[in-house]
């Protein structure tokens, strides 16, 4: 294929999702957070294409420009990896390395427990579900209220929501709002994402960290935020999750620095490096 960019749809089950394919090598599929677009993951770098490696990024369901689900509840883990599934098939990939933040992670480790034969390698950016306390009603609290907040008062409702002054350090409130906004004024749809809200953080892209053990044996790097700087996604669920992946290799900002996840330059290098080994 030509490495210039190209836009393109792929539907499944009535849901048409986003696709930019760009670049020639390696495939590497990148996938992003909950509320984010498929910008958000390298922050708009082109260090992958530029490094050889074909680069697939896709706006989730009900994220960007891609369509919102059939029902507000359509949103789990089983389906988000289906939809992997179908952005890899409608592109003629087999087998490729999977890049993801967040709810993208957690996407992405869904599909490698149930089509292992189709993972190069995996990149686990932040990683924050935790089996143990997924069902807290304090936890789902926190997400009905963002989703309240976008519903009720749009972009800056959910930023009133997110109470940055009490969930974020104060070297880093400035920053977190000015990316909430960006991203959120990136949706077509704001009430899917409202939707997505309420319903990924009730699902379940496992049952245990004990399932992590039986992933592929691939190149692996878990991406790991300080919690000074990303107090959404705890440090020690990250080290969690390295400790359980056989062969899992932990990369960390270094202390004071921005968080790694929203160094697009430097985790391109982090994710060529897996793409690299995996061949």
């Amino acid at each position: 294929m030509s490495g210039a960019a190209t836009d393109q749809t792929i539907e499944r089950d009535g849901v048409r999702l986003a696709v930019q394919d760009a670049g020639e090598g390696v495939p590497v599929v990148l996938l992003h957070g909950l509320t984010a677009t498929r910008r958000y993951v390298v922050m708009g770098s082109r260090a992958l294409e530029r490094g050889g490696h074909r680069v697939i990024a896709y706006d989730a369901r009900g994220h960007g420009e891609s369509t919102a689900a059939p029902t507000p509840a359509a949103y789990g883990y089983g389906a988000l990896a289906d939809d992997l599934r179908a952005v890899l098939d409608g592109l003629g990939v087999e087998r490729a390395v999977l890049a993801g933040a967040s709810m993208g992670a957690h996407t992405l480790l869904r599909f490698a427990l149930d089509a292992p034969e189709r993972v190069a390698g995996l990149v686990v950016i932040t990683p924050a579900y935790d089996p143990a306390t997924n069902d807290d009603p304090a936890r789902l609290a926190y997400w009905d209220r963002l989703a309240t907040g976008l519903r009720e008062g749009g972009i800056e409702g959910f930023v009133e929501a997110y109470r940055v002054d009490d969930e974020v350090p104060e070297a880093w409130r400035d920053t977190v709002r000015t990316v909430l906004r960006q991203r959120m004024s990136q949706h077509r749809d704001l009430g899917a994402v409202a939707d997505a809200l309420v319903a990924v953080p009730r699902s379940r892209p496992f049952d245990s960290l004990a399932e992590l053990g039986e992933l592929p044996a691939v190149p692996t790097t878990v991406v790991v935020s300080r919690d000074e700087a990303d107090p959404t996604h705890p440090q020690a669920i990250g080290e969690a999750y390295v400790e359980t992946i056989a062969g899992a290799r932990q990369v960390t900002e270094e202390e004071g620095k921005s968080t790694l996840a929203w160094q697009g330059g430097q985790l391109s290098k982090e994710i060529a490096a897996v793409a690299d080994a995996a061949g």
